[in-house]
Protein backbone atom coordinates (compact mmCIF):
# COMPACT_ATOMS: atom_id res chain seq x y z
CA UNK A 1 0.00 0.00 0.00
CA UNK A 2 3.11 2.58 0.75
CA UNK A 3 4.61 1.69 -2.54
CA UNK A 4 1.57 2.40 -4.26
CA UNK A 5 1.31 5.80 -2.63
CA UNK A 6 4.97 6.51 -3.08
CA UNK A 7 4.68 5.36 -6.75
CA UNK A 8 1.91 7.64 -6.89
CA UNK A 9 3.60 10.84 -4.93
CA UNK A 10 6.57 10.48 -7.45
CA UNK A 11 4.30 10.72 -10.67
CA UNK A 12 2.45 13.87 -9.62
CA UNK A 13 6.26 15.29 -8.70
CA UNK A 14 7.41 14.53 -12.19
CA UNK A 15 4.57 15.92 -13.54
CA UNK A 16 5.55 19.49 -11.21
CA UNK A 17 9.01 18.66 -13.44
CA UNK A 18 7.94 18.34 -16.38
CA UNK A 19 5.62 21.30 -16.25
CA UNK A 20 8.44 23.82 -15.19
CA UNK A 21 10.54 22.69 -18.29
CA UNK A 22 7.99 23.45 -20.29
CA UNK A 23 7.60 26.99 -18.62
CA UNK A 24 10.80 27.42 -18.80
CA UNK A 25 11.25 26.57 -22.75
CA UNK A 26 8.82 29.60 -23.23
CA UNK A 27 11.57 32.22 -20.98
CA UNK A 28 13.85 33.62 -23.66
CA UNK A 29 17.40 33.05 -23.79
CA UNK A 30 19.96 34.22 -26.19
CA UNK A 31 19.14 32.22 -29.05
CA UNK A 32 15.54 31.89 -30.94
CA UNK A 33 13.90 28.60 -30.09
CA UNK A 34 10.12 27.03 -31.24
CA UNK A 35 9.30 27.15 -27.69
CA UNK A 36 9.19 30.86 -27.37
CA UNK A 37 5.88 31.50 -29.34
CA UNK A 38 4.89 27.92 -29.77
CA UNK A 39 2.15 28.30 -27.37
CA UNK A 40 1.64 31.75 -27.80
CA UNK A 41 -2.41 31.85 -28.11
CA UNK A 42 -3.52 33.32 -31.04
CA UNK A 43 -7.51 34.45 -31.18
CA UNK A 44 -8.49 32.26 -34.09
CA UNK A 45 -12.09 32.40 -35.08
CA UNK A 46 -12.87 33.53 -31.16
CA UNK A 47 -10.93 30.88 -29.88
CA UNK A 48 -7.68 30.55 -28.27
CA UNK A 49 -5.63 28.32 -30.04
CA UNK A 50 -1.86 27.68 -29.62
CA UNK A 51 0.19 29.14 -32.38
CA UNK A 52 1.66 25.97 -33.32
CA UNK A 53 -1.48 24.73 -34.63
CA UNK A 54 -1.78 27.49 -36.64
CA UNK A 55 1.37 27.68 -38.64
CA UNK A 56 5.09 26.19 -38.87
CA UNK A 57 7.44 27.44 -37.05
CA UNK A 58 11.11 27.37 -37.88
CA UNK A 59 14.26 29.39 -37.17
CA UNK A 60 16.49 30.25 -40.18
CA UNK A 61 18.99 31.64 -37.75
CA UNK A 62 20.30 32.15 -34.79
CA UNK A 63 18.64 35.10 -33.81
CA UNK A 64 15.44 34.76 -35.87
CA UNK A 65 12.20 33.10 -36.28
CA UNK A 66 9.72 32.22 -38.95
CA UNK A 67 6.09 31.60 -38.61
CA UNK A 68 4.19 30.88 -41.59
CA UNK A 69 0.51 30.11 -40.95
CA UNK A 70 -1.13 27.82 -42.87
CA UNK A 71 -3.86 29.84 -42.91
CA UNK A 72 -3.02 33.42 -44.98
CA UNK A 73 -5.44 34.82 -43.37
CA UNK A 74 -4.77 34.88 -39.73
CA UNK A 75 -1.35 36.38 -40.69
CA UNK A 76 -2.85 39.52 -38.96
CA UNK A 77 -4.43 37.99 -35.81
CA UNK A 78 -0.95 36.05 -35.56
CA UNK A 79 1.09 39.57 -35.60
CA UNK A 80 -1.44 41.38 -33.09
CA UNK A 81 -1.07 38.65 -31.03
CA UNK A 82 2.41 38.71 -30.74
CA UNK A 83 2.60 42.62 -30.37
CA UNK A 84 -0.03 41.71 -27.15
CA UNK A 85 2.26 39.18 -25.62
CA UNK A 86 4.94 40.05 -23.19
CA UNK A 87 8.04 38.65 -25.36
CA UNK A 88 8.84 42.52 -26.64
CA UNK A 89 9.06 41.38 -29.75
CA UNK A 90 8.18 43.39 -33.34
CA UNK A 91 6.97 40.98 -35.88
CA UNK A 92 8.04 41.89 -39.22
CA UNK A 93 5.09 40.92 -42.11
CA UNK A 94 5.53 39.99 -45.37
CA UNK A 95 2.24 38.97 -46.59
CA UNK A 96 3.00 35.20 -46.45
CA UNK A 97 5.08 35.09 -43.43
CA UNK A 98 5.91 36.42 -40.20
CA UNK A 99 9.86 37.06 -38.99
CA UNK A 100 10.74 38.09 -35.76
CA UNK A 101 14.17 39.01 -34.89
CA UNK A 102 15.52 38.48 -31.41
CA UNK A 103 17.76 41.23 -30.44
CA UNK A 104 20.32 40.47 -27.92
CA UNK A 105 19.56 40.35 -24.30
CA UNK A 106 20.32 43.24 -22.52
CA UNK A 107 21.75 43.31 -18.77
CA UNK A 108 19.02 44.30 -17.21
CA UNK A 109 16.37 42.61 -19.42
CA UNK A 110 18.57 38.84 -18.26
CA UNK A 111 18.63 39.78 -14.62
CA UNK A 112 14.84 40.08 -14.84
CA UNK A 113 14.48 36.66 -16.70
CA UNK A 114 16.39 35.38 -14.24
CA UNK A 115 13.99 36.78 -11.73
CA UNK A 116 11.02 35.17 -14.02
CA UNK A 117 13.01 31.70 -13.58
CA UNK A 118 13.22 32.09 -9.58
CA UNK A 119 9.56 32.60 -9.37
CA UNK A 120 8.62 29.36 -11.38
CA UNK A 121 11.12 27.22 -9.64
CA UNK A 122 9.43 28.28 -6.52
CA UNK A 123 6.06 27.41 -8.05
CA UNK A 124 7.48 24.14 -8.64
CA UNK A 125 9.04 23.67 -5.51
CA UNK A 126 5.67 24.72 -3.49
CA UNK A 127 3.65 22.17 -6.20
CA UNK A 128 6.08 19.27 -4.58
CA UNK A 129 5.18 20.40 -1.45
CA UNK A 130 2.13 20.32 -2.08
CA UNK A 131 2.52 16.81 -3.15
CA UNK A 132 4.66 15.73 -0.12
CA UNK A 133 1.81 17.25 2.19
CA UNK A 134 -1.71 15.28 0.52
CA UNK A 135 0.19 11.77 0.18
CA UNK A 136 1.30 12.43 4.18
CA UNK A 137 -2.24 13.20 4.80
CA UNK A 138 -3.56 10.20 2.54
CA UNK A 139 -0.85 7.84 4.91
CA UNK A 140 -2.43 9.23 8.02
CA UNK A 141 -5.74 8.19 7.55
CA UNK A 142 -4.76 5.10 6.11
CA UNK A 143 -2.89 4.50 9.47
CA UNK A 144 -5.94 6.04 11.42
CA UNK A 145 -8.63 3.49 9.66
CA UNK A 146 -5.81 0.69 10.69
CA UNK A 147 -4.64 -0.26 7.35
CA UNK A 148 -1.15 -0.09 7.79
CA UNK A 149 0.71 0.68 11.31
CA UNK A 150 1.87 2.86 12.74
CA UNK A 151 5.88 2.15 11.90
CA UNK A 152 4.32 1.91 8.11
CA UNK A 153 3.20 4.99 8.53
CA UNK A 154 6.98 6.54 9.63
CA UNK A 155 8.60 4.75 7.33
CA UNK A 156 6.63 6.03 4.57
CA UNK A 157 6.88 9.69 5.66
CA UNK A 158 10.49 9.11 6.02
CA UNK A 159 10.34 7.59 2.05
CA UNK A 160 8.10 10.80 0.82
CA UNK A 161 10.76 12.95 1.97
CA UNK A 162 13.46 11.36 0.33
CA UNK A 163 11.43 11.61 -2.80
CA UNK A 164 10.28 15.12 -2.16
CA UNK A 165 13.94 16.24 -1.30
CA UNK A 166 15.43 14.82 -5.00
CA UNK A 167 12.63 16.19 -6.37
CA UNK A 168 13.17 19.83 -5.08
CA UNK A 169 17.19 19.09 -5.98
CA UNK A 170 16.01 18.27 -9.40
CA UNK A 171 14.19 22.00 -9.69
CA UNK A 172 17.04 23.85 -8.39
CA UNK A 173 19.26 21.89 -11.01
CA UNK A 174 17.07 22.31 -13.67
CA UNK A 175 17.19 26.28 -12.02
CA UNK A 176 20.85 26.62 -12.63
CA UNK A 177 21.01 25.81 -16.54
CA UNK A 178 18.35 27.61 -17.09
CA UNK A 179 19.88 30.66 -15.15
CA UNK A 180 23.16 30.19 -17.08
CA UNK A 181 22.04 30.22 -20.17
CA UNK A 182 19.97 32.88 -19.94
CA UNK A 183 23.37 35.02 -18.41
CA UNK A 184 25.42 33.55 -21.13
CA UNK A 185 26.62 35.80 -23.24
Amino acid sequence: MIKETVKDAEHHMKGALTSLEEDLTGIRTGRATPALVEKLPIDYYGMPTPLMQLASISIPEARAILIKPFDPSSLKTIEKSILASDLGLTPNNDGKAIRLNLPPLTEDRRRDLVKVVHTRLEEARVAIRNVRRDIIKDLKEFEKEKMISEDDLKVGEEEIQKLTDHMITEVDAIGVRKQKEIMEV
